[in-house]
Parts: structure tokens; C-alpha cells; sequence
């Protein structure tokens, strides 16, 4: 159980490890070169979402680490 469960850590924070490198590639290499305005739209609306998935990843992997805090 415990290697399943280090296998998808890993494989976690792999893929949020490229999808990090690969928006913010897209917005420096397109989004932001383009400068029209539909383009900076997009990349603000993406990095709001990447800013939100990464606050509840990291809400998640606190919750996990103290699963009794607060909620008893």
C-alpha cells in the first residue's frame, strides 16, 4: 500500500511539475509575445487557474499530513 501511494505522489508532482513549466512556457513564448488582448486575457484566466489548483493541492496535502487538526 505504501508504494502505491508514494507511486502516485510522485507521478502528482510530476505532472503538476510539467503543467507549471508548460503554462508558464506557453504564456512567456505566446500569450504575452502576441499582446493582443484576447491573448492576455487568457493568460490571466490561466494563471488564476494554476494559482487556484495550486492553493487546493497545497490545502490537500496538508489536510493529509494532519488529518485531525480542526475536525475532531
Amino acid at each position: 500500500m505504501f508504494a502505491m501511494k508514494l507511486t502516485l505522489i510522485l507521478l502528482g508532482a510530476l505532472l503538476y511539475l510539467v503543467g507549471t513549466i508548460g503554462w508558464y512556457g506557453w504564456i512567456w513564448l505566446d500569450l504575452l509575445d502576441t499582446g493582443t488582448t484576447e491573448a492576455l486575457l487568457y493568460a490571466f484566466a490561466g494563471t488564476c487557474a494554476w494559482l487556484l489548483v495550486s492553493f487546493g493541492l497545497s490545502i490537500h496535502v496538508i489536510k493529509t499530513a494532519r488529518p485531525t487538526v480542526g475536525g475532531r
